[in-house]
């Protein structure tokens, strides 16, 4: 079996406990090593979903019995928009677990897929009663995305009213959800609310999630300017002016 490269500095504790409990259940050489591929995907996930993809299916093939491989597997296809396979793993995370923690990004991948009317259907499964506050912002979202695939963007806003959106206290999910809001009302022509859920979502975007900064100046109709690609301008300009005078 080919092994990947691990940064030294990785040792697999890592993981929070319930991973690391669930590892439990392998020989400790092995589940070190699962462990340690572990920790290389949720490193990868964002910036590099090749890399981390590529160290999911190392740790798959080691370890496919356990849920939270198969839960970072899922994670791993997703981020590379292998929909079908990251919707196999989920699938059987969610049989290995009972949990239903899942169910949001299920419902995504169905998207992905090309069925958003199944993933319509997902949003209204007893299911997502039993997902908590988060997970049920994350299924609304997904709900609302359903409806703009199915060119339905007045029924996406009237999905994302909710009290959740009302709400002035800042959540980790508060930004990317008034953002779809404001994204939703833009597509409907509602372009001065918009601007207004635009700001909201900046308000509350305290890790830089969204680029509603970027869209904001958008609607106000501010363009950037690249100042540093100014000065190298300039600076040739001034060069070949100066090789010329010599000259």
């Amino acid at each position: 079996m080919r092994r990947l490269p691990i940064d030294e500095d990785i040792t697999g504790e890592e993981l929070d406990k319930d991973v690391k409990q669930e590892l439990m259940s392998l020989p400790k050489t092995l589940a070190e090593d699962v462990a340690r591929n572990l920790v290389m995907v949720a490193r990868l996930l964002d910036e590099e979903p090749e890399r981390a993809y590529g160290y999911a299916k190392v740790a798959l093939r080691l370890a496919s019995r356990v849920p939270s491989v198969r839960e970072a597997a899922g994670f791993a296809a997703y981020g590379v928009q292998k929909y079908s396979e990251a919707l196999a793993e989920f699938r059987a995370a969610r049989r290995m677990t009972g949990l239903q923690h899942l169910w949001p990004v299920m419902a995504d991948c169905e998207r992905g897929l090309g069925r958003p009317e199944k993933a319509l259907a997902m949003a209204g499964e007893p299911e997502v009663q039993k997902l908590d506050k988060a997970g049920q912002v994350e299924m609304r979202l997904v709900a609302a995305g359903a409806r703009r695939d199915m060119g339905q963007p007045d029924a996406a806003v009237v999905t994302l009213q909710s009290p959740e959106l009302a709400s002035n206290s800042v959540q980790p999910w508060t930004a990317r959800l008034r953002y779809a809001y404001a994204d939703a009302l833009l597509e409907v022509g509602r372009e001065d609310e918009a601007r207004e859920w635009f700001a909201k979502a900046l308000e509350a975007d305290q890790g830089g999630v969204t680029d509603a900064s970027d869209r904001l100046a958008e609607l106000d109709g501010v363009e950037f300017i690249d100042a540093l690609a100014d000065d190298e301008d300039e600076e040739l300009v001034e060069g070949s002016s100066g090789s010329s005078a010599e000259g």
